[in-house]
């Protein structure tokens, strides 16, 4: 049942049957026999069938929601025996927003120097997309943000606020300033990230309330393609402290806060809320809790990228 629970979750992700069963390691044949079977079992069509792969129908919403929980908690019954026989190892898989792949290391650092058996993958997605990882046990956790659009069913761990510098070339025009606000920013061209982050959804949101209307002549989905951009002193950028910290001293570089409104939002940790959690998780949590302690929520990235919060 388990197997053929899992067929269903491969489904899902990969939207193709073929994609699907080579995920498993199964063939075609395999895998479609074992939907069928679940199909046979509850007596109702769970997957709608054509030439291709169509979707599932409303049943089929219902027993893939019960199939994520279920494939889920065994999993976490496995790792949980495991663990008890040979220590904590194994794959731990982090999700996080571009603009808190920072953070990251905070967390993977003292995670792996207490238990050096666990590997970690790292991957830098769009919030929405953690999400949808998180729900199709594709990721272990994630790192976003956890007030400006719903967090859904997961535990969370707040670990610091995210507020905004323009990084711009010394000697522009706000080279003498302090700071600069939202409604100045609107009138300058700016690289983003793409709009299907949600730090450019909250920018973008700004600017306008500001009175302006967001028109960056460069978009990327990677923040070290605006990093770069950056640092060549052709191109301004809306950045969080941390990242500017991350950047680094680049000579002929000025970062300046930006107010009017002081805008900051809270990134943090989440994770499925199941009870008992995956120990690789549970011990994830401990230490975020542990690092977030240790961060001044105000400034927290000279504490993030110089190794004081390592719990």
């Amino acid at each position: 049942m388990i197997d053929k629970l899992e067929f269903l979750l491969a489904l899902a992700r990969e939207q193709h049957f073929g994609r699907a069963a080579e995920t498993c390691g199964v063939t075609q044949q395999t895998l479609s026999a074992g939907v069928k079977s679940l199909e046979d079992r509850f007596g109702v069509r769970l997957v709608q069938r054509g030439s291709r792969f169509q979707g599932f129908t409303p049943e089929g919403e219902r027993v893939l929601a019960w199939s994520r929980r279920i494939v889920g908690d065994t999993r976490a019954m496995q790792d949980d025996v495991a663990a008890l026989r040979r220590g904590l190892s194994g794959h731990l898989r982090i999700a996080a927003v571009p603009t808190a792949l920072p953070m990251v290391a905070a967390l993977t650092t003292p995670y792996r120097a207490r238990y050096p058996n666990v590997r970690f993958s790292v991957l830098s997605t769009t919030s929405e997309e953690i999400f949808s990882l998180i729900d199709n046990l594709e990721a272990d956790a994630g790192l976003t943000y956890l007030d400006n659009e719903p967090l859904g069913r997961v535990t969370s761990v707040p670990l610091y606020t995210e507020h905004y510098q323009l990084l711009t070339a010394a000697g522009g025009p706000y080279d003498d300033r302090a700071s600069v606000t939202w409604a100045e920013l609107a009138r300058i061209p700016l690289c983003l990230l793409t709009p299907n982050m949600q730090n450019r959804r909250i920018i973008d949101q700004q600017l306008r309330a500001a009175g302006g209307e967001p028109a960056p002549t460069l978009e990327s989905n990677s923040m070290v393609v605006l990093m770069t951009h950056v640092r060549t002193l052709q191109w301004a950028s809306v950045m969080p402290a941390i990242l500017a910290d991350a950047l680094g001293p680049t000579e002929g570089l000025r970062a300046i806060p930006i107010v009017e409104p002081d805008l900051r939002h809270a990134i943090g940790l989440v994770a499925p809320r199941r009870d008992p959690a995956t120990p690789m998780v549970t011990a994830l949590l401990t230490i975020a809790r542990s690092v977030a302690r240790t961060l001044d929520g105000d400034d927290p990235a000279p504490s993030v990228l110089h190794g004081s919060g390592t719990g």
